[in-house]
């Protein structure tokens, strides 16, 4: 694909996910996610030639002019976009399939400091929502859903939505038909289990006490 019409996909991408969007010329200019992965590309190709210091460098000033930190070394796919983007990381193994969408503050992080692969890879259509962080080696399938501000720690199945902290699969969505089923959820059972023991308990006192006033 030439680079122009990269570009154009990359705009038309903003166009799709963005409703705000309203022109050409101001996605141009006011879209730090498009900045962002404009910026990346560079350093990326030249990182992956060896080029020292500059893919940092470039990786630096994009995190200056947009809040959004990508390493050189991430590995991202076509027509992906981030919608505002302010605090998102994206780590130096981290993997990303196409028609990504990531929401600010998203971290796509390490676990610790050990070499090799060691951050997250997302299939194709994942969206990730506000403040979620997807942090080690783990992979989230195709067209999974992380909601805002979960912790993911585990690989995720495809076409899944994925919460809480940690995060736990709630539904699963079948693409043949569109339709989602949700699954159950043992820490919302325990809770009413343990709320249904107290109105045992509070049926018992009430009933002892009336015993004691007789």
């Amino acid at each position: 694909m030439s680079l122009l019409a990269r570009i154009r996909e990359d705009i038309q991408t903003a166009y799709r996910r963005d409703p705000a969007a309203i022109n050409t010329i101001e996605i141009l200019l006011a879209y730090p996610g498009l900045h962002a992965i404009w910026l990346h590309r560079i350093s990326h190709w030249l990182h992956l030639r060896g080029v020292p210091v500059i893919p940092r460098l470039l990786s630096h000033l994009g995190r200056f002019l947009t809040g959004i930190e990508i390493h050189p070394g991430a590995t991202i796919g076509r027509r992906f976009f981030v919608d505002h983007g302010m605090g998102t990381v994206i780590g130096e193994t981290a993997e990303i399939g196409s028609d990504v969408l990531l929401y600010q503050g998203v971290t796509l992080g390490g676990t610790g400091k050990e070499r090799g692969k060691r951050h997250p890879t997302l299939g194709n259509n994942v969206v990730v929502g506000v403040g979620a962080q997807i942090l080690g080696a783990i992979t989230i399938g195709d067209g999974t859903k992380v909601g805002a501000g979960a912790v993911v720690l585990k690989d995720v199945p495809s076409h899944c939505t994925v919460v809480g902290v940690p995060g736990r699969v709630v539904a699963y969505r079948n693409p043949d038909n569109g339709q989602v089923e949700r699954l159950p959820d043992p820490e919302a059972e325990m809770l009413r289990c343990l709320q249904q023991k107290i109105f045992e308990l509070e049926d018992r006192i009430t009933a002892l006490e009336v015993r004691g006033r007789e």
